[in-house]
């Protein structure tokens, strides 16, 4: 029988984990963790998902698509309306690079500490 294991858990190494926190909240409404503080910070799901930020010193932000720096993992999210979706999360401080490989699929942008994420046409 294999072993029956639930997601509990995704953190994400960053430099400012209450501001990547407040970015991520923002962008998907999620609730704050109570105990976020300045060294780690997260997001709960009410499936009991938690997304977590870790403060890393000297922390070398993801150089996608180039693997100067591997973007180590990447987060995905569906959403209705691909161009507004990406205008809000622009708005709120994210990046976009210039390569998109399915601009019309999907679109890859970055958190604020430079972690590319997908928003996909849901």
């Amino acid at each position: 029988m294999p072993l029956q294991m639930k997601l509990s858990a995704i953190t994400l190494d960053c430099p400012d984990p209450l501001a990547l926190a407040a970015f991520y909240q923002q962008a998907t409404g999620l609730e704050p963790h109570p105990k976020s503080d300045a060294d780690f910070a997260g997001l709960n799901r009410e499936d009991g998902l938690l997304i977590g930020f870790q403060r890393v010193d000297n922390y070398r932000a993801p150089s996608w698509p180039d693997q100067a720096v591997p973007q180590q993992l990447h987060l995905c999210f569906d959403v209705a309306n691909l161009d507004e979706a990406e205008a809000q999360l622009l708005e709120l401080g994210a990046g976009k690079p210039d390569h998109q490989p399915h601009e019309d699929r999907w679109r890859v942008l970055t958190d604020l500490a430079g972690h590319p994420f997908c928003i996909v046409r849901g």
